[in-house]
Order: C-alpha cells, then sequence, then structure tokens
C-alpha cells in the first residue's frame, strides 16, 4: 500500500483532484470530515471544543456552528495581528491528534483490504502540523490567488468582499505554496481547465501506482 498526503492552501482545490485520483481507483478520506464527526454532541472532541471556545459556538440544538468556531478561531488572523494564532493553534492542537488517529486507522483498514491500495489523506494542514513524514508522498495542489477568492466566493455562496476576507485570514494561518513545494513529491497545478488539472492527475497516478509495494 501507498500512503499518500494531499494538501494545498484553501480553495486550491484539493477535494476536485481527490475525486479525480478516486475515479482512478485510490482510496480517499477527508480531515475535514473526520474533525466534522468528532465535533458532534456527545464526543470527547466536542465537549472540549466547547469548553475551550464557550457556548456561544454553538446553535441551538447544541451543535456546533461552524462559522462561528471559525471566527472565534481565525477572527483576527490577519497581518500585524498577534492575538488570533494562538487561538487557532489551541483548536488544532484539540482536534488534530483525534483526526491522526482516525486516518491511521482508516489506511490501516484499507491497507488490510487491499494491499496494492492508494490510501489518500486529504487533509489543508498536512506540512503546517509536520505530519508529511507520516505518507509515502505528498501532493500539493495550487492555483492562482485571485482564483481562490473567486472559488472561494462561489462555494460559500457570499460576495468578493467577503470571500476575500476570508481567504486572507486562512491563509495567514497556513505556510505558502512555495514553502509546501521544498517537502512535496508532486506538485498538481490547477489553475487552468479542468482538463488539464486531469492530465496531471493522469500522469501522477500511474507514477504512483507503479510505485506501490509489490504483494507478498
Amino acid at each position: 500500500m501507498l500512503k499518500v498526503g494531499l494538501t494545498g492552501g484553501i480553495a486550491s482545490g484539493k477535494s476536485v483532484v481527490g475525486a479525480m485520483f478516486v475515479e482512478l481507483g485510490a482510496h480517499l478520506i477527508k480531515a475535514d470530515e473526520i474533525a466534522h464527526q468528532l465535533m458532534q454532541p456527545g464526543q470527547a472532541v466536542y465537549q472540549e471544543v466547547v469548553r475551550r471556545f464557550g457556548r456561544e459556538i454553538l446553535n441551538p440544538d447544541g451543535s456546533i456552528n461552524r462559522p462561528r468556531l471559525a471566527e472565534a478561531a481565525f477572527g483576527s488572523l490577519v497581518p500585524d495581528s498577534q492575538n488570533a494564532r494562538p487561538r487557532f493553534q489551541e483548536l488544532n492542537k484539540i482536534v488534530h491528534p483525534h483526526v491522526v488517529q482516525k486516518q491511521d486507522e482508516w489506511m490501516d483498514e484499507v491497507g488490510r483490504r487491499d494491499p496494492a491500495a492508494i490510501a489518500m489523506v486529504e487533509a489543508a494542514l498536512i506540512v503546517e502540523a509536520g505530519a508529511a513524514g507520516r505518507f509515502d508522498r505528498l501532493i500539493v495542489v495550487t492555483c492562482r490567488p485571485e482564483q481562490r477568492i473567486e472559488r472561494w466566493a462561489q462555494r460559500a455562496h457570499v460576495d468578493e468582499v467577503s470571500a476575500r476576507r476570508e481567504v486572507t485570514r486562512r491563509i495567514a494561518a497556513q505556510l505558502s505554496d512555495e514553502e509546501k513545494f521544498k517537502v512535496a513529491d508532486y506538485i498538481i497545478d490547477n489553475s487552468g481547465s479542468l482538463d488539464d488539472t486531469r492530465r496531471q492527475v493522469l500522469r501522477v497516478f500511474a507514477q504512483m501506482k507503479a510505485q506501490v509495494p509489490a504483494k507478498f
């Protein structure tokens, strides 16, 4: 089995690229979806997040309001701010270890079912968390800065000003693409057409498939 990390900055197109890999036969799990499950009422992560960030982040039914939590963690995360980054790191310290454990359990299960599998974890902060070494290969997805804003506006159904604010504050919590490139095995430029992105994915998948350890 080959363990692969799929990462990239906000709105770079990780999910689009991940879906293309799945179409080719890769197994994929999303760190964000794991985190969402762990933050459901009754979970230990949920209880700790509410304890640290307050009941102001909750919906009337007791579930976590993710935009409010994002505001609490990222709210003032803008250039020259020294206050919000610790809150962002605090949230990561609560959630990340549990997400990693779930990822490892999932990859182990995939490996048991299919020793020749490509098991891919899609996560935004693989490099920032110092987790690149957990994977056999690391793929970084990138695109042009203005495209991130356009894509976020479309995804979140917000205007360009709101999208720019959200993208800017989240980028401030992430390493630059250039820093990620230094540890990447593959870089997929998602700035062009979907066909162009798909051609890159096909090439990378073929190379990785040839590197999957042989069955014994």
